[in-house]
């Protein structure tokens, strides 16, 4: 299947995976403690930064489809229940720009998550540091339809 190309714009997020807001359960930020459990799974996030780009791609929402990596109950956080974490392969870029970087949508399931609950409208992106790009700025994803897709909501 072909590729297809989504658009959004990035928008500031609750600043808890990467640690840019002090919460004493996660010094260093929520990835930075999911990391381990991750590679423990077989996936190595060790060439994203270490924080989550906010995509908003408004008015639509995150369709989910046939993640890449899927991890049900990791155990992560000993002040958290255990959580789901689905992962999606993506590629992305500023828009304008010519070439991508590979990507990877991070999800975890709102059905397991208690805290820092996203806009519907906003996904979570681990990418390789992009420098130059900021809130505000429109970004563009490379993504196959059968892993993810958006849609407007049913009225």
């Amino acid at each position: 299947m072909e590729e297809v190309l989504s658009e959004g714009i990035l928008v500031q997020g609750h600043g808890v995976a990467s640690g840019k807001t002090p919460d004493p359960r996660f010094p260093a930020g929520t990835l930075a403690m999911q990391k381990p459990f991750f590679w423990e799974l077989g996936l190595d996030l060790s060439g994203f930064y270490p924080g989550t780009l906010n995509l908003s791609v408004a008015p639509c929402l995150f369709m989910p489809g046939n993640p890449t990596h899927f991890f049900p109950g990791v155990k992560w956080s000993p002040s958290l229940p255990a959580e789901n974490f689905s992962f999606y392969s993506c590629r992305i870029r500023p828009a304008g720009e010519t070439s991508f970087v590979e990507a990877l949508v991070y999800w975890p399931h709102p059905s397991t998550k208690l805290e820092f609950h996203q806009d519907p409208h906003v996904i979570e992106i681990l990418a390789p540091e992009l420098p130059g790009v900021a809130y505000g700025h429109e970004v563009e994803l490379a993504h196959y339809p059968e892993e993810m897709s958006f849609a407007m909501p049913e009225a």
